[in-house]
């Protein structure tokens, strides 16, 4: 009776062990599939602003030294011609609209790509 009880709280033990090392992975597990299921969703405006200076003066929500996403966002509605103008502002850079800081130009994004990082930013509206 002692030899099956101690063989019984041995397997007990080593079962409790397997299961918190696969708890401990499975969270990682979860957790990485998380993060990859993010970037599979995030847009590819959203992708080619993170890669660039962007957040320097910008941020989704809060105003920085430029207008927040949001904010931009609110302001013009999502129609080809702010889509070509505010791409334009993108890469030639501009003043006024939002105060007296000059956006800083930027002439090597294409054209394309500013398009896609404005469709991004216009698709924030709630």
């Amino acid at each position: 009776m002692k030899k099956t009880s101690l063989i019984l709280g041995a397997v007990v033990l080593f079962m409790a062990s397997f299961s918190k090392a696969d708890l401990a992975k499975e969270k990682t597990v979860v957790a990485t599939a998380t993060l990859k299921s993010h970037a599979l969703q995030m847009s590819a405006g959203e992708k080619l602003i993170n890669k660039s200076d962007c957040m320097g003066c910008h941020n989704k929500t809060n105003k920085i030294i430029g207008p927040a996403y949001i904010d931009v966002a609110k302001k013009y509605p999502a129609t080809e011609k702010n889509i070509n103008s505010l791409a334009d502002k993108i890469i030639k850079g501009g003043t006024g609209v939002w105060g007296t800081m000059p956006m800083t130009a930027h002439p090597t994004v294409k054209k394309d790509d500013a398009k896609l990082m404005v469709k991004y930013i216009l698709s924030l509206k709630k």
